[in-house]
């Protein structure tokens, strides 16, 4: 285990991340970070495009028509976590029951696994994203971000004969609230672990680099800050974000992250290595403060408020709760394209999107999670074709 929120441990990166944002360059961002380089303007929800490369955007293709094809299941409680195993099957974490449940391949009985007791729900705070590890052959691990009576962290449990075994802790102490705990898990290549983490209400936290509050985290599957971060012995990647509840990377490696904006204006970022995202001093675009890494694209907060992101067929695809709808936003070598939105209401609030082995999308509502008007069967996962 790394107890990274060690604040002795975490006051050394302090230091050393403000000597490499003063007097250094930071490999893939060349002026350090909380600095920015000229980058095209943001995109707004009216869709104007934008290039993650600074390249001319042109026509990039119409985007794929979504609908949905089926239920893969009904009645569970505000699942988060969702991730495949190399059978195809799938584990789903409920966010305030504890509870983890395994749905066969193809679909079929949803069939409880077992429980991660030492969640400790509250709020927005809970059982939240869930990850398979990239050796699960050998290891039979599953990755969980878990809300303690403590903090949030990073536990690892291994998964087999069709039961989840205890949580290892894995990465421990970082600050955990009753909003805005972040919670997504993803796998890089390269095996490294990314974590989104929120400022738990406390907005301050996303620009103090003595916390692990309002980052994005790059970690070993041992929780050691992982080789190459933009501060040696540093688990943080990025700083300065509200609430990141989605993270996916396209064909091309590139690593997306959605975010929930205050009042005016949620977010669709490209994230770099050691670049400040700028909240709490700007929410959306920052007007020119070339200090702060603007958003590739924003949405008025009621039109989004968005959880999970997925990126498949050349669009990423974000769950978005408030706003009741599935947004999907074209990308290419060449530029990011007009967003265009789905499902509007028809489903209620939607959380996580993943990619399932079939090539369809599993997309899961949010209804019983305490701000939405449950429908009859819900919490569902929908399977949704592109195609």
């Amino acid at each position: 285990m790394r107890p990274a929120g060690t604040r002795a441990a975490v006051l050394v990166a302090c230091a050393l991340l403000a000597l490499v944002a003063a007097c250094t360059e930071v490999e893939g961002d060349p002026e350090g970070l909380g600095s920015q380089p000229p980058t095209p303007q943001p995109t707004t929800q009216t869709g104007e495009p934008s290039s993650p490369d600074s390249e001319p955007t042109t026509d990039i293709g119409r985007p794929g028509r979504p609908r949905v094809v089926g239920t893969v299941a009904r009645n569970l409680a505000a699942p988060w976590g969702v991730t495949f195993l190399p059978d195809g099957s799938a584990l789903v974490g409920e966010r305030d029951t504890r509870r983890v449940v395994a749905i066969p391949a193809g679909g079929g009985r949803v069939r409880p696994v077992g429980e991660v007791s030492i969640a400790a729900p509250q709020g927005e705070a809970g059982l939240l994203g869930l990850a398979a590890s990239p050796t699960y052959d050998e290891d039979s691990l599953v990755y969980a971000y878990v809300s303690t009576a403590e903090d949030n962290r990073v536990v690892a449990m291994r998964y087999a004969d069709g039961r989840l075994g205890p949580p290892r802790p894995v990465l421990t102490g970082i600050p955990n609230g009753f909003v805005h705990d972040g919670g997504r898990l993803l796998f890089a290549d390269d095996g490294t672990l990314f974590v989104s983490t929120g400022e738990i209400g406390e907005e301050q936290l996303a620009q103090d680099r003595g916390s692990l509050a309002g980052k994005i985290l790059r970690i070993t599957t041992d929780g050691d800050p992982a080789p190459d971060n933009p501060v040696d012995g540093s688990p943080v990647w990025s700083m300065g974000h509200r609430n990141v509840q989605g993270l996916a990377f396209d064909d091309r490696g590139r690593l997306w992250a959605s975010e929930f904006g205050q009042d005016t204006w949620d977010e669709l970022n490209l994230i770099s290595k050691g670049r400040n995202y700028g909240w709490p001093i700007h929410e959306g675009r920052a007007e020119g403060e070339s200090r702060y890494r603007d958003p590739f694209v924003q949405w008025r907060t009621s039109e989004a408020s968005p959880s999970g992101l997925a990126f498949h067929e050349g669009s990423l695809w974000m769950a978005s709760l408030r706003g009741e709808r599935l947004w999907q936003v074209p990308v290419t070598d060449r530029g990011v394209g007009r967003a265009r939105d789905w499902f509007v209401g028809a489903y209620g609030r939607m959380r996580t999107i993943v990619v399932a082995p079939n090539g369809n999308l599993w997309l899961t509502t949010s209804n019983r999670d305490g701000r939405g008007s449950p429908a009859p069967q819900d919490d569902r996962i929908l399977e949704v074709a592109i195609r």
